[in-house]
């Protein structure tokens, strides 16, 4: 088991790992060493995460999950096989961690009678300085 928060968790058995070759640099190694992971998660068929958790995760996929609610992650930032698929789990309990943090549903407030007298008198202020500008001669008006 992965430990993603103290209460979510998933389960090695749920990500599927291919090893491909990578692209990039790496001399005679890259053409004969197949370094890069591809990491397969089954979203929608994991028994591990909540069905809250799975909805979020499948919004924050984007582009990286299939039509078949998979999410498909390939790490080829390193030379080695281990360290790329450790940078692919981690990105994808990354994404988990993410997933898990509920939005925070914002609740209309009313405007303070502190703020409405604020508003109201920067209104009268404004207000004035056009009456003043108004009754002057040749007050601007950007025609002479």
């Amino acid at each position: 088991m992965i430990p993603v928060t103290p209460r979510v968790w998933l389960d090695e058995r749920e990500i599927e790992e291919t090893f491909v070759r990578a692209s990039g640099p790496g001399g005679q190694n890259v053409n004969k060493v197949s370094t890069a992971v591809q990491l397969r998660f089954d979203v929608r068929h994991s028994a591990t995460l909540p069905e809250a958790v799975k909805a979020r995760l499948e919004r924050i996929a984007g582009r990286r999950l299939t039509n078949d609610g998979v999410i498909v992650l390939v790490a080829q930032r390193f030379r080695t096989q281990e360290r790329n698929r450790e940078d692919a789990v981690a990105r994808l309990v990354e994404m988990v961690r993410e997933a898990t943090v509920a939005p925070i549903i914002r609740r209309p407030t009313r405007p303070t009678l502190g703020s409405k007298i604020r508003r109201l008198e920067g209104k009268a202020r404004r207000s004035g300085v056009k009456a003043i500008r108004r009754d002057r001669p040749g007050g601007g008006g950007g025609e002479d």
